[in-house]
């Protein structure tokens, strides 16, 4: 991992707290996602329950990522926070 990318990415961490409009659900859940596999890799834990939704919904997110290695989530969610106007 390059240092320029690690900058960049910790960059749009804080960019992306100060967006001027609150993204949307879908967005909110991508990022938590690129998120939690650029800082943590493939998702750990037992699922959340069937109604613990968000708790749900963000372990689903995070899940589908399986397997993308941290680069390749770091520079995505730089994209994705640029794409919101960041």
């Amino acid at each position: 991992m390059t240092d320029d990318l690690k900058a960049r990415f910790e960059q749009a961490s804080v960019d992306v707290k100060g967006l001027t409009k609150r993204p949307g659900d879908d967005d909110m859940l991508a990022l938590y996602a690129l998120y939690k596999q650029a800082t943590e890799g493939d998702v750990s834990g037992d699922k959340p329950g069937f109604f613990d939704f968000v708790a749900r919904a963000k372990y689903e997110a995070w899940e589908a990522l399986q397997g993308t290695a941290a680069e390749q989530a770091m520079q995505r969610y730089i994209d994705k926070v640029r794409s919101l106007g960041a």
